[in-house]
């Protein structure tokens, strides 16, 4: 199959998210002897330069700038239902971008056309010119403004109420056209249903390398791990909370104990922090080290949506895992077999019960290995979209 991959970012660099997945289903696709094309959008300076890191699984590649999308025109598309989907470049947020798909279109047979992102790319479904397409908006962003409602507990009168219920909005309408919407978790997939009960949705979640994220043969020791991009909030939220109420409990139990906070973009509050027992490292070249020897991989969330890669490379690299039930969204952990499940205070005693208890982390690094090989290799998720865009053609 041919397949066009419309994207709302380059598959590069993998400790970011969203591009992990385009990359790494890119890599699957390629190796089934699928021909792919990507159209993306570019939001930092070093994404042109970093082209050459992913261009081999690639046909064609062309990159545009993200485009300005300003509160007016928001609005303009809630209350104008007619704006809500462009028939025409001009009208759209990236007349560039339009023109450049209905090139492609114009002198390409495609297969499959996948677009990745929601409020970033789902307005281009008339410039496919009524072929049927697939559209991954990763998570429902109403779920994540709804968490953070539930957690931080703001003002009704709030910017996050306001911003909650123009999401929901959004996400009545965006996906509507589509021939399928991919979430990566049942609780994504569930609030968009819940928000349209009329969407065609199907859950595939992400993967993990198991090749790369495996277990390595050397001695673990005392120390808990949290992983994350600290310019995503919820990681800051969950690395500050690990750091200062869960962690002095854990240690005044085990005063052996240390705790590294890896990752990129840590900030200043997180970063003072730092002392003889807490490790805050920044963004490393390779966390795997650090996987490799933490008897803990704990993770603390309480905001967030979508599926979190970080604790499928933990359970990967056979590192126990203590998460919160927002954690563990999308992974079909057993609690107390795969991994440990728990919320708020009962987050301290299960550390605390996991570093005394060896038979318990050698279960559970045992499990979690096998968890990830039974259901969340990228080989096993690619073969799941590979089936959808074959039903799609199909279709066509």
């Amino acid at each position: 199959m041919r397949i066009l991959l419309i994207s709302r970012c380059p598959p590069w660099p993998l400790y970011l998210g969203d591009r992990l997945i385009v990359y790494h289903l890119a890599e699957e696709l390629e190796a089934r002897k699928h021909t792919i094309d990507l159209l993306a959008f570019t939001n930092r300076v070093e994404d042109l330069a970093e082209r050459d890191e992913y261009d081999h699984l690639f046909e064609h590649v062309e990159l545009l700038p993200e485009p300005p999308r300003s509160q007016t025109s928001y609005l303009r598309r809630l209350l104008l239902p007619g704006t809500r989907f462009p028939n025409r470049a001009d009208d759209s947020w990236s007349p560039e971008m339009w023109r450049l798909i209905e090139s492609r279109l114009a002198s390409q047979h495609y297969d499959a056309i996948h677009l990745f992102g929601g409020i970033h790319v789902y307005e281009f479904f008339h410039a496919l010119g009524g072929q049927r397409a697939v559209i991954t908006p990763y998570e429902s962003y109403s779920l994540y403004l709804r968490r953070e409602i539930e957690t931080t507990k703001p003002s009704p009168f709030s910017s996050v109420h306001l911003r909650h219920q123009i999401a929901r909005r959004f996400e009545s309408f965006m996906f509507a056209p589509y021939a399928d919407t991919v979430v990566v978790s049942d609780r994504d997939r569930d609030e968009l249903r819940s928000i349209n009960p009329a969407l065609r949705l199907t859950v595939i979640p992400n993967g993990v390398d198991t090749y790369q994220f495996r277990p390595r043969p050397v001695a673990r020791i005392p120390a808990l791990l949290f992983v994350g991009n600290y310019e995503y909030a919820p990681n800051v939220d969950a690395a500050l909370r690990l750091a200062t109420e869960i962690f002095p409990a854990v240690k005044a139990a085990i005063p052996q104990t240390r705790l590294w906070l890896v990752g990129n973009a840590p900030p200043p509050e997180l970063t003072r922090l730092a002392n003889d027992h807490i490790r805050v490292t920044g963004r490393v070249p390779d966390v795997r080290p650090y996987l490799a020897r933490a008897s803990a991989f704990v993770s603390p969330l309480r905001l967030g949506a979508g599926i979190k890669n970080k604790v499928l490379e933990a359970l990967a690299m056979g590192c126990p895992v203590v998460g919160t039930s927002v954690s563990l969204d999308g992974i079909a952990v057993t609690h107390g077999q795969d991994a440990l499940q728990a919320d708020g205070q009962p987050m301290v005693d299960a550390i605390i019960r996991l570093l005394q208890d060896k038979t318990l982390r050698d279960q559970l690094s045992r499990n979690g290995r096998e968890l990830i090989e039974k259901h969340y290799s990228w080989d096993s998720v690619g073969e799941r979209y590979e089936a959808l865009y074959q039903q799609l053609a199909a279709q066509h």
